[in-house]
């Protein structure tokens, strides 16, 4: 398996970057998206990304389950998960996935270059992000840190 790992700020140009690479791998693409539509706006930026993809890419909304969302998919596929900030959102683990075949690409937000925040709540989320972010990339074969579009290799 070859894990590679985006992380970067919110609109940085992540999941245009997965997109690229996933495409240049040629073969069968699934996309995992762990966005919900909770509201309009949230809605009409999943759209947006979906408009993005190429036509015959396989798009599994999963919110929580990412590690039976990535065993259902055919071991020789390039995967995109995005986004792992959202996973950990939703109440996901953050667990890395199994050993596969395929290509694995991870997108995911970096939320700890700011202030603190003002509430439990929000540091907790943080600093459980924080870790799974460090996780994936400690087990990446390859990782970048994506500023206003550009790369930079972490790993």
């Amino acid at each position: 398996m070859t894990l590679v790992v985006y992380v970067g700020g919110a609109r940085s140009g992540k999941s245009t970057l997965a997109v690229e690479r996933a495409h240049a791998e040629g073969g069968p693409v699934t996309f995992i998206a762990t966005g919900e539509a909770g509201d309009e706006e949230m809605a009409e930026r999943i759209a947006r990304h979906k408009s993005e993809r190429p036509a015959g890419w396989t798009t599994i909304e999963e919110p929580i389950d990412v590690a039976g969302a990535l065993a259902s998919v055919a071991d020789t596929d390039t995967v995109i998960v995005d986004c792992l900030s959202l996973w950990i959102a939703n109440g996901g683990d953050g667990a890395l996935p199994a050993p596969r075949g395929g290509l694995t690409i991870a997108v995911t937000n970096e939320v700890g270059l700011g202030i603190v925040p003002v509430n439990a709540l929000a540091r907790a989320y943080r600093d459980d992000l924080g870790r799974v972010n460090a996780a994936w990339v400690a087990a990446s074969d390859e990782a970048y840190f994506v500023v206003a579009g550009r790369t930079l290799r972490l790993a």
